[in-house]
């Protein structure tokens, strides 16, 4: 069977898919990689990408791109999204990416990143929810909501400039989280949020992205991490109150020891946490469920699957 990859370029990780496409057009995983590389440090103040944050994830790129190749995927499709979108020298990023890795990296809007996360979503999850679907997709600089309908259509999409990364770069100042530092966070979420239409009746909330699969492998000590424990999980309002405040009043190094937690993730852990916390009280839901399957595979679909374009 024909096999194609994806990379997914984020402001705080970069994930590598690998998967086969069966003669029925679906798509079954042969590798699947996760490093976070802060290709988006110090992005939300200076608009640049930094030397640091570059190289960090150009060596990632390298390695991941000959992993793909080493498995005969036939085609990569790269895409970056939010440090890129806002930095000045993205080119710079894209040029770097071509000549090291032999990739073409597509920077892409919101708007398209919003389409790809909710595909993803629904081709797991539409069947079980029979419903609406809301897609909240969490990222180291910015957040997707996405609300679509049964069918796959999306009758709302947005994303707000507000990530892990860029919140806790703007606003945290101690280890520990102080309580003035949390209030600054949730009095900009609730801010950011307020604009969002309210969910349509019997509406299932499903969150992407690392934020999101970290917080509930926490919540249930999933060491190592295991996708498959992750993927399809449920957390509720209330361990999302009771897991937030433990995080935010815990020093770092308690935090990158926790079972399941990334150690690389933990400075941010706590601003990413609070963003999904205020957006589930902002849907005015009880619940996220969880999906270890965010733009990577909606990406996947998009480029390689049936009657996609091969360009």
């Amino acid at each position: 069977m024909p096999r194609f990859a994806t990379i997914d370029v984020g402001t705080n990780s970069v994930l590598l898919l690998v998967a086969e496409r069966t003669p029925e057009g679906r798509f079954t995983p042969v590798l699947e990689r996760a490093e976070i590389t802060r290709l988006g440090r110090g992005v939300d103040a200076t608009r640049r990408l930094s030397a640091e944050g570059l190289e960090a994830t150009l060596s990632v790129l390298e390695s991941f791109a000959r992993e793909a190749r080493e498995l005969g995927a036939q085609d990569i499709a790269v895409s970056a999204t939010s440090a890129a979108r806002d930095a000045q020298n993205g080119a710079e990023f894209i040029a770097a990416a071509k000549a090291r890795a032999g990739v073409t990296v597509e920077i892409i809007s919101g708007p398209l990143e919003a389409q790809l996360s909710f595909a993803a979503v629904h081709a797991d999850f539409a069947a079980e929810a029979a419903g609406p679907l809301l897609v909240l997709d969490i990222g180291g600089g910015s957040t997707e909501f996405i609300y679509g309908n049964p069918a796959g259509h999306v009758d709302f999409r947005h994303s707000f400039d507000v990530g892990a990364v860029r919140l806790t770069e703007r606003f945290v100042k101690s280890d520990p989280m102080t309580p003035e530092d949390r209030a600054r966070v949730e009095a900009h979420l609730r801010e950011t949020f307020r604009t969002l239409p309210p969910p349509p009746p019997g509406a299932v909330l499903v969150g992407v992205a690392g934020t999101v699969t970290t917080v509930y492998a926490v919540r249930h000590a999933i060491d190592p991490y295991d996708a498959e424990e992750v993927h399809g999980g449920t957390l509720s309002l209330s361990e999302l109150s009771a897991l937030v405040d433990r995080l935010c009043r815990m020093p770092l190094e308690e935090r990158r020891a926790l079972p399941g937690m990334q150690p690389k993730r933990a400075d941010v852990i706590p601003a990413g946490a609070l963003i999904l916390l205020e957006s589930v009280r902002a849907l005015g839901l009880e619940e996220c469920r969880v999906s270890d399957r965010g733009l990577r595979w909606g990406l996947l679909a998009h480029r390689f699957g049936a009657g996609a374009s091969r360009s």
